[in-house]
């Protein structure tokens, strides 16, 4: 309140008690309805303030201490504490912790997995029994390295797994670690190259480190093509950064420093573009071949990831694994999975026949295009090409049986025929792959013989029948006219600057023989598969009319609807 108000209400003998510094002046006063009430004021120069206190009556009146500057800081010392950790919080915190993150950049980047849950042993990787067998050294030597040791016998630095994408090169890495019971360290090779010189070295030297200080362990590198490609590739040679990370894989797996117990497995699809460095004992000593897997193979793989999926009393894991030739381990994981999203979609208990033979033709031909509308004559033209390839594949002795023929869209195709071999198979003859030519043009074959004309839908025959051809003759050493010789330029070399200067290593006189020798193999298969059609004429119609009827035809029924007679073999798919 004003000072003059103060004065006021100590004339009216209202003030009750009041208390005095040099800066202000607090008390309490009686309202006109009788009720204390609180009030402060600024003092004026006022020597007699003192006497009129005891003139008018104030019954408690007394004088306070200044505060000075140390006071004022320690009664607010709460706030200013409260500021200086806000500001360390905000401020402080984040430039340090942006300083430990620039200073472990060149940290590796590797993981370790050691979780006892979900470990992977070799009874978990099926179908690579060999590349099994090669790994249980290694594994043996991490449980009991004196045993080799007390013989003088070194274990490998290095093992190289290389093969196919998804035959399982990860998983078999993986099992190791879980068999020898080791950390197990696993990096893409990509993780070490950066946009920083000397990231990736440094990433290197500390996944070496971390292996050393866990020995023995297991260091495992995905996809090292990533880092580890021929060096001086490029147009006039040239350093960069991801040789100066291959040149420290060189010097970490054979050094001066020992690396006793760090053993490093790496994986690649491409070992042919490695550094010749790269692949010499004492770095990657060993070097094991992932296949896909046979039958057997397949079989187990589709059993053991059919562990975890209920299934009914009808699955045949035989015929399913003979349905998917050349399928790796990714695939067949990919098949179990469709066939119980499939069951769940329809309904079904579990899964079944139906829906793996379902799941095993989406992964191949794609999904079923039931909103696909073709018009009378497109399906008459797609039922008649489809019959010429099933017709072809039958009349001519030593092709693979015919499986299934559908009229059903799939995928990019409008329908497919679908043949599968006895057994798998390591060496092709000419005459085998002469016949795949011949059952390929079946269908443009067809729609000339009944249409008089051809159409696009032959574009992926005539692609395959032409690469068939092509290799026959630049690869196999299968033409007569050019003899055992292999034209195809070698693959190795795959790098622009080692392009550069190379020819393809044959004459223009040599490539025009080639050509003609291509352009002979197709001519003449196709002039056979036309006169075998067009003295089939009969079987070819009553073919196409069953296959419009019901738009799907087994191998049995297409033998029992031609005269032929059925295998054991096919029945049973």
């Amino acid at each position: 309140m004003p000072y003059s108000q103060f004065k006021s209400l100590l004339k009216e003998k209202r003030i009750e008690k009041l208390e005095v510094t040099s800066d202000l002046i607090s008390g309490v006063y009686r309202t006109e309805q009788g009720a204390d009430k609180q009030f402060q004021t600024i003092p004026l120069n006022d020597p007699n303030l003192v006497e009129e206190l005891e003139r008018y009556g104030v019954g408690v009146y007394t004088g306070a201490q200044d505060r000075g500057w140390v006071t004022s800081i320690l009664a607010n010392a709460l706030w200013i504490g409260l500021f200086f950790f806000l500001w360390w919080f905000v401020v402080i915190r984040q430039m340090q912790s942006g300083g430990r993150q620039a200073m472990a950049f060149g940290r590796s980047r590797a993981k370790s997995n050691t979780n006892k849950k979900n470990k992977v042993t070799f009874k978990d990787v099926q179908g690579v029994e060999e590349a099994k067998e090669e790994l249980q050294e290694v594994v043996e030597f991490l449980k009991d390295p004196a045993k080799y040791q007390r013989l003088g016998a070194k274990v490998p630095k290095g093992v190289l797994l290389y093969g196919a994408p998804g035959t399982g090169k990860t998983m078999l890495a993986k099992a190791v670690s879980g068999e020898a019971g080791v950390p197990f360290f696993s990096s893409s090779g990509s993780e070490f190259v950066e946009m920083f010189v000397g990231v990736g070295a440094s990433r290197v030297r500390d996944l070496f480190d971390q292996g050393k200080k866990n020995s023995p362990c297991l260091l495992f590198i995905d996809e090292l093509d990533a880092v580890g490609r021929h060096r001086f590739a490029g147009i006039g040679g040239g350093h960069d950064e991801r040789e100066q990370t291959l040149n420290q894989i060189l010097v970490e797996l054979d050094g001066f420093e020992s690396r006793d117990g760090v053993i490093l497995i790496a994986a690649t699809n491409r070992p042919d573009v490695l550094d010749p460095a790269l692949l010499r004992p004492g770095r990657f000593d060993r070097h094991i071949y992932v296949p896909p897997p046979d039958i057997n193979g397949r079989e187990a793989i589709l059993k053991v990831h059919a562990e975890k999926v209920k299934l009914l009393k009808d699955v045949d894991w035989k015929v399913i694994a003979r349905r998917t030739p050349g399928f790796v381990g990714a695939d067949l994981a990919n098949v179990v999975n469709e066939a119980a999203l499939l069951a769940a979609r329809i309904g079904k208990d579990g899964v079944d026949m139906f829906t793996l033979e379902s799941a095993i033709d989406r992964v191949m031909a794609g999904p079923e295009k039931k909103s696909r509308v073709m018009s009378d004559q497109e399906r008459r033209i797609v039922a008649f090409h489809e019959s010429g390839h099933t017709l072809v594949a039958k009349l001519i002795p030593g092709t693979d049986p015919v499986h299934k023929v559908s009229l059903i869209p799939r995928g990019h195709s409008l329908g497919h025929t679908l043949q599968l071999p006895l057994q798998d198979k390591v060496l092709t003859s000419r005459t085998e792959l002469y016949n795949r030519i011949l059952v390929l043009l079946g269908g443009r074959v067809a729609e000339m013989v009944v249409f008089k004309d051809v159409t696009t839908g032959a574009n992926d025959d005539l692609t395959k029948a032409t690469s068939l051809a092509n290799k026959m003759v630049t690869e196999f050493g299968m033409s007569e006219e050019l003899g055992p010789i292999i034209y195809k330029k070698p693959e190795s070399e795959i790098f622009l600057g080692r392009d550069l200067g190379h020819d393809r290593g044959f004459s223009e006189s040599t490539a025009q023989v080639i050509d003609s020798e291509i352009k002979g193999i197709l001519s003449t298969a196709l002039d056979k598969v036309k006169a075998l059609l067009e003295k089939n004429r009969d079987k070819l119609d009553k073919l196409a009319a069953s296959l419009l009827e019901k738009e799907v035809l087994s191998g049995d029924e297409v033998s029992q609807l031609l005269g032929f007679s059925t295998t054991p073999t096919t029945s049973a798919s």
